[in-house]
């Protein structure tokens, strides 16, 4: 019994430390969670084998209230999954999404422990999520290779998948450590510090499981490299590769601060990643280990801190302090005390009875307690449910009221199509109406004159019994007539849609017609004046006649009352038509009246609209301005001394800068456009603020390595640029100087730095002294090589010509060849004098120096040179290609001139290289220039032979034009213009295009856009100035003179 008790004491003392170390652990206090309060938290789930307690009494924390108290509660949250129990994972997944409510609702916020917390809530979710779905690698990662090699298995997509596992877990790791590094070094927080510490303390964790997971990442990516090709794995290496690199700067930094040296040893990190292409590599990776040191001084325990516990239970026996253990002889352990002694068990006794009262009531007094806490949190609860659904109800609201939104706007938008469609109707009814108006007009003008013309006929049929046939048969006439109005009236009243058009064409008809019958009616008078002879007989049917004349106008009578029927249903048509006027009048003043109540809740939502998004826009400004002052801040800052940059990159920076300038522009000038986008205006101020911070930083820093002047310039017109830039900005933040904002100032001094690093980069870099020599050397050797080929080439084409070919095409081709082999050899002979030249002005001016050195020194005329000799090999070269087309028939011998031309340019190009540094009384620059003009003039024998074999070759007609008339020989007269015009055009875009080309040749070649248009593409005089920076060095490596080359285009040709 007294073990009972003893243990039960225990027990409640153990669960009042436990829950009093959580208290004092997770708290509001920006201080780091003590080891001691830590250990004894993990002690108790290895006592109650899990984590039940602690989410107990975690879960009435107010956890929404104080962005502290999460990180706080996420860090003993990971020491309870790495340290404690392993039946903590189960419990601790129960409440996954408690976890992952609280990561939301701190990431929606916007506080610094805010996002802290986001990525700590998501790194635990993470964490657990895999070590339940791998639950034989435990929670603190230490497991051995064979269990990792169980684990991924033998199926190749198992490894895959567990792989990229992995490296989300370690992103997750990663992210939070370089977050909670950023703002350490945004708020100057040092690692000494309680508020430093706070943040860093989970970082101990952190880095224990990221040094496991590196080589969990290690072992899985060569497992794989042996079982898969290199290319698909091309996306995971580039992956490791980041992280690797990730990796490798926190524990940098994490070893650099004082906070981490006692704490922890960091391992360290190779120089450079595994080669998973070498499964050799595997041997050289050693798995990182991070060793926590024993701290040897015992911990100080606070004013309010509780005895610390033992670690171990040493015994189980309790012995009570009151009894003092007494050593009893064999008999009297055996028989009892003697009789009249005294037992010590009923002392024994007494006391138990005394503990157990006290157990009572301090029983008593826990479940006072233990209601009182009950009470508090269902209080709590019942609050937090209250918020929860206020909350909901809001969000409830919200989305109603966006649904009626939509729906409004939807209804709007269905009105204003169905007023257009009113609109359409009506005009189209008015439409009609007018139509029928008309045609009703026409009709009763047309009756008029058809009635007035039958009456003219009665009045000609009684006086004259000639026309009473005619009269009967335009009667006959008139009654169809009649009957097609009718059926006119009819159809109108049933389709009043009929065009007029169809109307008018019916009546064109109809007069058509009627003119027809009166021609007939003088027909049949010129019948009647010849049989006059019957007209007894015609006399007798007189009386037949008159009774049909008495029908007709019978006929025509009920015509007329027809007629006054359909006028009065055309009437009653206008009425009807008039009251449809007035509804849709009505109608349309109604949808007016919507439609402006509509545009005046468009124009409020516009507003409102307008009004976020300038919102938006000072906020970025904001942002940005901050930035750049963060920036000018460092500029002044002494640690920032230290710090150096290259002009290389400050250069590429400021270009960037003057870059994203250009977009800053092109993003105001569309805002001010359309104030209802700011998308482009913002994405570009985030872009300016960055590069332009980038810039001055390393402005700043270029200048710490800079000479005291450009130093100065330098750092000036870095704080000019953070004054501008802020400027503008300011001017962004107003809407009365958003007009006026303008970064033409920003450009300028950005511009100014980016002329500054040009200046401070090494001059001369590129030149390479090993090479320019060797190169001059082997360029005029393959000069040489490639003219004696061709010279061999040609022979050969001589040999296989008069094989042949014969008669007149092979004394053609004969020529050519011997004009191309003459050439050849000027050229060759031209090469080896240059080769000479040369050599005399190396030895003549590189005195003390080697001969490399000397071209290296004089690297723009080494240029020229090599320029100039690939340019005589290409074009001997193309020569022989062209020639050899000739030769064959299956190229043109245009190419062949074209050819020649372009070696004589490219040979003068080598003697005015040679000519540069020449001494004017050489006798070798005399054989030089006396070997270029030969080669002028075995070109020019290249081009005449060319021109005379191709006028030998061509069939001329006779232009026989006796046989044509002068119709034909004006078409082809016409023919022939048409074709000159059509080639005169094609000669002059020929011409511009052969322009454009020549430029960028020069642009490509070296020469200025200025020496181009001066000398509208010939060849710039020896006088003219180089574009060297040293006037001892002419530029030469521009395109040869093409003096020699037909149809050169205007002047106007290259504007």
């Amino acid at each position: 019994m007294s073990k009972h008790i003893d243990t039960l004491l225990k027990g409640k003392k153990g669960e009042d430390d436990k829950l009093s170390s959580i208290s004092k652990a997770i708290n509001s206090n920006e201080a780091p969670v003590k080891e001691k309060h830590a250990r004894r938290i993990i002690l108790g789930t290895h006592r109650e084998k899990g984590a039940f307690t602690f989410w107990s009494y975690a879960l009435g924390l107010p956890l929404s209230s104080n962005s502290i108290l999460s990180w706080k509660f996420c860090h003993v949250v990971h020491k309870v999954l790495r340290d404690g129990h392993h039946n903590s994972l189960q419990d601790c997944m129960r409440h996954h999404s408690n976890i992952v409510e609280t990561g939301q609702l701190w990431g929606n916020l916007h506080d610094r422990y805010g996002q802290l917390v986001a990525l700590y809530a998501k790194l635990l979710c993470t964490k657990m999520e895999f070590h339940v779905k791998h639950s034989e690698i435990r929670a603190n990662l230490e497991v051995t290779d064979e269990v990792l090699e169980r684990v991924a298995g033998t199926d190749i997509n198992n490894v895959f998948q567990l792989t990229v596992e992995v490296f989300d877990y370690l992103d997750t790791e990663l992210r939070l450590a370089e977050t909670v590094i950023r703002q350490l070094n945004t708020s100057i927080a040092i690692s000494t510090l309680t508020s430093g510490q706070c943040r860093l303390s989970p970082l101990i964790q952190v880095i224990q499981d990221c040094s496991h997971l590196y080589h969990f990442t290690v072992k899985l990516l060569f497992k794989l490299h042996a079982c898969l090709p290199a290319d698909t794995l091309q996306g995971h290496r580039d992956r490791f590769h980041d992280q690797f690199h990730s990796l490798k700067t926190f524990f940098n930094k994490a070893r650099d601060m004082m906070y981490f040296k006692r704490l922890i040893q960091i391992p360290k990190l190779p120089e450079s990643p595994p080669n998973f292409l070498h499964a050799a590599s595997l041997a050289k990776h050693a798995r990182p280990v991070v060793v926590i040191p024993d701290e040897d001084e015992p911990e100080q325990v606070d004013d309010d801190d509780d005895d610390p516990e033992p670690l171990i239970n040493v015994s189980d026996v309790t012995v009570p302090s009151m009894a003092v253990p007494q050593q009893f002889d064999i008999f009297d352990q055996t028989f009892g005390p003697a009789n009249g002694g005294f037992d010590d068990r009923d002392i024994q006794i007494e006391n138990l009875k005394r503990d157990l009262e006290l157990l009572r009531t301090d029983l008593e007094r826990v479940k006072g307690e233990a209601q009182r806490y009950i009470t508090q949190l269902k209080s709590q609860i019942n609050s937090l449910e209250a918020e929860l659904e206020e909350q909901r109800v809001q969000k409830q609201r919200a989305l109603v009221e966006n649904e009626q939104l939509r729906m409004e706007l939807e209804a709007t938008r269905r009105r204003n199509a169905e007023h257009e469609s009113v609109q359409a109707t009506f005009g189209e009814a008015e439409t009609r109406a007018q139509a029928t108006e008309q045609r009703y007009n026409k009709l009763k003008e047309k009756h008029t004159e058809l009635v007035s013309s039958h009456a003219e006929l009665l009045r000609k049929s009684a006086d004259t019994v000639k026309m009473l046939s005619a009269t009967q048969q335009t009667q006959e006439e008139v009654e169809r007539t009649k009957q097609q109005l009718a059926f006119e009236v009819d159809r109108i009243k049933q389709d009043a849609d009929m065009k007029l058009e169809e109307q008018k064409f019916e009546m064109e008809k109809l007069k058509r017609e009627f003119e027809e019958k009166k021609a007939e009616v003088e027909r049949v008078k010129g019948t009647l004046q010849s049989n006059e002879k019957v007209g007894e007989q015609q006399t007798r049917s007189m009386s037949a006649l008159q009774a049909e004349k008495e029908r007709l106008m019978h006929s025509v009578s009920e015509k007329e009352a027809a007629l006054s029927a359909l006028r009065h249903a055309a009437q009653l048509q206008q009425s009807s038509l008039q009251q449809e006027r007035e509804r849709s009048t009505r109608e349309l003043g109604e949808l007016q009246g919507r439609l402006q109540e509509k545009s005046s809740r468009e124009e409020q939502l516009q507003q409102k609209l307008l009004e976020e998004q300038f919102s938006l826009l000072q906020g970025t400004v904001s942002e940005a301005e901050s930035i750049i002052q963060d920036a000018v801040a460092k500029l002044d800052d002494p640690l920032h001394i230290r710090c150096t940059s290259s002009p290389d990159y400050l250069v590429s920076r400021a270009d960037a800068t003057l870059g994203s300038i250009d977009k800053v522009k092109r993003g105001h000038s569309d805002y001010l456009t359309n104030m209802g986008d700011v998308g482009g205006l913002l994405r570009a101020l985030t872009q300016f603020s960055h590069l332009a911070a980038d810039t001055i930083i390393n402005g700043s820093a270029t200048a710490h390595m800079a000479p005291t002047d450009h130093a100065d310039r330098l750092t000036e017109n870095c704080r000019g640029c953070a004054t501008q830039s802020l400027q503008f900005l300011k001017d962004l933040k107003s809407k009365a100087s958003l007009q006026r904002a303008d970064t033409a100032s920003i450009r300028i001094v950005v511009q100014k730095i980016l002329r500054l690093g040009e200046e401070l980069r090494p001059k001369g870099v590129d030149v390479r002294q090993d090479e320019l020599g060797d190169l001059v050397d082997k360029e005029m050797a393959a000069t040489s090589a490639a003219i004696e080929e061709a010279v061999r080439r040609i022979d050969e084409m001589m040999n296989q010509a008069r094989k042949d070919t014969s008669g007149v095409k092979l004394e053609v081709n004969e020529r050519i060849l011997y004009s191309c082999t003459d050439l050849m050899k000027a050229i060759h002979l031209l090469v080896l004098t240059s080769t000479d030249l040369q050599k005399e002005i190396v030895e003549g001016g590189r005195g003390a120096a080697t001969i490399k050195e000397f071209y290296a020194r004089n690297s723009r005329w080494t240029e020229g040179l090599i320029s100039a000799s690939k340019a005589v090999g290409w074009g001997a070269t193309q020569m022989v290609e062209s020639a050899d087309k000739v030769v064959l028939h299956t190229g043109k011998y245009e190419e062949l001139i074209v050819c020649s031309h372009e070696i004589a340019a490219s040979t003068a190009q080598l003697v005015a290289s040679s000519k540069v540094k020449a001494n004017r009384n050489s006798t070798k620059l005399t054989a030089l220039q006396h070997a270029s003009r030969r080669v002028n003039e075995m070109a020019a024998n290249v081009v005449a032979s060319t021109k005379t074999g191709q006028e030998n070759l061509e069939d001329k007609d006779t232009m026989d034009f006796s046989g044509m008339s002068l119709i034909k020989l004006k078409m082809e007269e016409m023919e022939s213009q048409v074709k000159v015009l059509e080639l005169e055009n094609q000669l002059g875009n020929e011409r511009l295009r052969l322009g454009e080309l020549r430029k960028k040749h020069y642009d490509i070649a070296g020469v200025p856009a200025a020496g181009l248009s001066e000398g509208n593409g010939l060849a710039p005089s020896s006088a003219s100035e180089p574009s060297s920076p040293k006037p001892s060095k002419p530029s030469i490596t521009r395109k040869p003179a093409l003096a020699q080359k037909p149809n050169l285009p205007p002047k106007n040709m290259f504007r």
